[in-house]
């Protein structure tokens, strides 16, 4: 919707110095309201958590964390989404620690490796993740307590978060206030976040609740969903996810729906009457291709069309007319969708035009976890389909060595921006210079001010679900083997599919080949280069693993500083 009334206008917001202050006020203001919508078993009804229990809960669990000795040490989570994933964040960032979430789909070689750097006493995990969460940690002697949060009991150093929470509700009850009055010193590190799960290649980004709340206060003053129901889709490890959602969520006196997987998405939406959620472009592509062939299969595709056409040349954005024209479509999603945001990546423009057209309030933003993550965003009533939105209120951006076209690198500066990286000062100062975060990637600015993404700077693959994928860790891996001299790992956007397939081109070490054949035949070469990849994939989650792979008969072209002309490959 683009109302230009809505231009300069933002919506009146409260300060809060921390997350803590958050919960806190957030209890005060909306104590006879939900917070949440959990279920205890799968396709069991949904039941409410107050904010009352919420701030309760983290109190409990906060004082029983303290009480075990973990005071000022980093905790790490890995899990699906659930209440007790939020619960173990919010608790541990708010007076115990340093909370570290870590993607639970990883390798269990990368979840030690993350752990070893984060240096975590403590690991909380859900009973799905035990069996991974147990291979990756073995033989690491740092490890003073696993928290598992099914479990029903304790055992030597494997704690139970039930018992753990009944344990710190009583040390509340006794007159314990070590965790509720610790005071919060918002500039330092409270959360750390891995931007890929790789060996020497993934970056800890340094965040502080100074960063995350002013991302989460101006976030607001451009989008207001206070009061409504959203339904959490995304993992919670994502800080698109915690910060947009989750964060948002507490501060606008919203409840939040955790879904129970990719396949429940409408049925949830319909169970928690869902008016609000934020996703990435493959999953609302997916929804729009379902109305589409659902049109086509009933023979309404026609219709619908027309019906659309009519919504855009009458700008019906937003109205309720649109409800009504569509409403076969509203009722499918539950019929209270308000609003959709999307992120994490690019959307096709016409997709967001056509949502809107039908009623379906559709925005998207950008950002990265560097950023806490939002650096600009499209008003919920000032939009344009095809940009990223607005800056921040308190983000500056600005584009440098911008070409004739106005297109350059994005950089910005606000209070969202990251302390920096965990123990790597030099990425820390290619990333900062003055207080300026370098984003790596290409972009312009209209004349109204709307951002605009073009490409990206650094070599990242985003996948349409949103996954980052870093060409150099899959390099690095396959650089191992004997048999390959060279690599350059990309994506191939398939767009009959609508996925991104990642690809490998690879210069042969020819020389150890024939060495250990005596000879060289194309097709053993092609079966020795296929088994090196396929040891790569058997250590990479689903979305890193390279699908399809070309070997070339010469080395890759090169700049004169040995470095690989990399946007000359995969050009055919």
């Amino acid at each position: 919707m683009n109302k230009k009334r809505y231009k300069n206008k933002l919506y009146e917001t409260r300060y809060v110095n921390d997350i803590k202050d958050l919960i806190y006020s957030s209890t005060l203001l909306f104590s006879g309201r939900n917070a949440y919508l959990v279920k205890d078993q799968p396709g069991g009804d949904y039941k409410p958590i107050t904010y009352q229990q919420l701030k309760e809960d983290m109190n409990a669990l906060g004082t029983a964390l303290l009480h075990h000795g973990l005071e000022g040490k980093k905790i790490a989570v890995i899990g699906e989404n659930r209440y007790e994933w939020v619960l173990t964040y919010l608790a541990v960032c708010c007076g115990v620690g340093v909370i570290v979430p870590i993607e639970r789909e990883l390798h269990p070689t990368e979840i030690k490796s993350l752990i070893e750097r984060s240096g975590a006493s403590a690991v909380v995990f859900s009973g799905k993740s035990e069996e991974i969460v147990n291979d990756a940690i073995s033989g690491l002697d740092f490890i003073e307590y696993k928290i598992n949060m099914d479990a029903i009991k304790h055992e030597q150093n494997l704690l139970s978060l039930k018992l753990l929470l009944e344990q710190g509700k009583q040390l509340v009850q006794s007159g314990n206030r070590d965790y509720i009055d610790k005071e919060i010193k918002n500039d330092v590190m409270s959360i750390l976040l891995f931007t890929s799960g790789t060996t020497g290649v993934s970056k800890g980004v340094m965040l502080s609740h100074k960063n995350i709340m002013s991302n989460v206060m101006n976030m607001s003053k451009m989008v207001n969903v206070e009061g409504q129901i959203g339904l959490s889709v995304l993992p919670m490890h994502h800080t698109y996810e915690m910060t947009c959602h989750i964060l948002t969520a507490l501060y606008q006196g919203c409840c939040v729906a955790i879904c129970e997987g990719l396949k429940h998405i409408v049925k949830n939406m319909v169970e928690a009457r869902a008016n609000v959620m934020l996703g990435v472009p493959l999953l609302f592509e997916s929804m729009y291709n379902r109305i589409w062939k659902q049109a086509e299969k009933s023979g309404k595709a026609n219709k619908l069309r027309r019906a659309i056409a009519i919504s855009k040349f009458f700008r019906l954005y937003n109205t309720r007319l649109p409800r009504l024209i569509f409403k076969d479509i509203h009722d499918i999603l539950g019929g209270g969708i308000n609003l959709l945001i999307s992120g994490a990546a690019a959307i096709d423009p016409k997709v967001v035009e056509d949502f809107n057209a039908m009623g379906l309030n559709m925005i998207q933003g950008y950002g990265l976890t560097e950023s806490s993550p939002i650096v600009a965003v499209n008003k919920d009533r000032y939009s344009k389909w095809d940009s990223v939105g607005l800056p921040m209120p308190g983000t500056e951006i600005r584009i440098e060595n911008a070409d004739e076209n106005g297109i350059g690198e994005i950089v910005c500066k606000s209070d969202s921006v990251m302390l920096g990286y965990f123990d790597d000062p030099e990425a820390t100062a290619e990333a900062l210079k003055d207080g300026w975060l370098h984003t790596g990637d290409y972009g312009y600015l209209d004349k109204d001010n709307f951002l605009y993404i073009t490409g990206r700077k650094k070599n990242v693959i985003v996948t349409k679900n949103g996954k980052n994928i870093f060409p150099e860790e899959i390099e690095y891996h396959l650089g191992k083997s004997d048999f390959i001299s060279e690599c350059v790992v990309y994506g191939l956007n398939e767009e009959k599919k609508g996925e991104v397939v990642v690809c490998a081109e690879i210069f042969p070490n020819y020389e150890a080949i024939k060495e250990k054949l005596g000879h060289i035949c194309e097709s053993q070469v092609r079966a020795l280069i296929d088994e090196a990849i396929e040891k790569v994939n058997n250590i990479m989650p689903l979305y890193k693993r390279v699908r399809r792979f070309n070997i070339r008969d010469v080395e890759f072209e090169k700049t004169p500083t040995k470095k690989i002309k990399r946007h000359l490959v995969g050009q055919k």
